[in-house]
C-alpha cells in the first residue's frame, strides 16, 4: 500500500524548518505529513519508544513513520540498532526487517548533522547566501560532505561568517528556513539525504 500520509520525528527545530518547505519538492501532492520535533536527539530517543507504541494502536495502514536523526558523534551502526528496536519493541516492521512495501517505520540518520546536507547542495547554499564561495565544494576539507571533520555545523558556522553572515553566531532555525527555500533535492550529493529521499519517494511509489 503507498503511503498517503507521513508522520516525521526529529531531533529538533532547525531540521523540522529546513524539511517543511523541502518535502513538498519530494514528495509532491502523493501525500501530506506532519513534523514533530524534540528538544534534541536524547529527547527523541527517550521518548521514541512511547511514540511508537502509540503509533502502533492508531496509525491508519496507508501511514508511515520517518525517524530522522543526527549521528553526531555517535557510533552509526548503535544508533540504528537501537532505533530499530525500538520499532520492533513497538510491534512496528521496519523498512530495514522486511522486504517491500510492508514497512510502517524507516529510520534514518543525517551523518553527521543537518549540515552536511547544505554542504550537499551548495549550489542551494548560495541561492539563499549569496556571498559565499562557490569553490567551497572543490576544496579537499568538503568535498565528501558527509565526511566532514571537527563537526559539520561548527565548519559550515565559519564559512558563513567569513561571507559576513551570522557574525553573533549561527541562528540555526533561521538558516534552516532560508536554505531549505532554497534546497534541491534531487542535486543533493550527501549520501544520507539521498537514503531520506529514496525511502519517501519508494512510499509513495515514486523513483524519480
Amino acid at each position: 500500500m503507498k503511503a498517503e500520509h507521513f508522520e516525521i520525528l526529529v531531533e529538533e527545530q532547525s531540521i523540522e524548518a529546513f524539511l517543511t518547505p523541502v518535502l513538498p519538492r519530494i514528495i509532491g501532492d502523493s501525500a501530506t505529513f506532519q513534523i514533530h520535533a524534540y528538544q534534541g536527539k536524547h529527547d527523541l530517543l527517550r521518548k521514541l519508544g512511547a511514540r511508537l507504541r502509540a503509533y502502533a494502536k492508531w496509525l491508519p495502514e496507508n501511514s508511515r513513520i520517518i525517524v530522522l536523526v543526527d549521528r553526531d558523534d555517535a557510533d552509526c551502526a548503535k544508533l540504528k540498532k537501537q532505533l530499530e528496536r525500538e520499532a520492533e519493541t513497538a510491534g512496528l516492521p521496519s523498512r530495514f526487517s522486511v522486504a517491500g512495501p510492508a514497512w510502517r517505520v524507516a529510520n534514518r540518520i543525517a551523518i553527521e548533522e543537518l549540515e552536511a546536507w547544505y554542504f550537499g547542495d551548495w549550489a542551494g547554499v548560495r541561492r539563499a547566501y549569496p556571498n559565499v564561495p562557490r569553490s567551497i565544494p572543490n576544496k579537499a576539507a568538503y568535498r565528501s560532505c558527509d565526511a566532514i571533520r571537527g563537526g559539520t555545523w561548527e565548519a559550515f558556522e565559519r564559512i558563513l561568517r567569513r561571507a559576513g553572515y551570522f557574525q553573533g553566531g549561527l541562528r540555526k532555525v533561521e538558516a534552516a528556513t532560508r536554505i531549505g527555500s532554497a534546497f534541491s533535492a534531487a542535486d543533493c550529493v550527501s549520501p544520507s539525504f539521498a537514503a531520506f529521499r529514496r525511502v519517501l519517494l519508494e512510499a509513495v511509489g515514486s523513483h524519480a
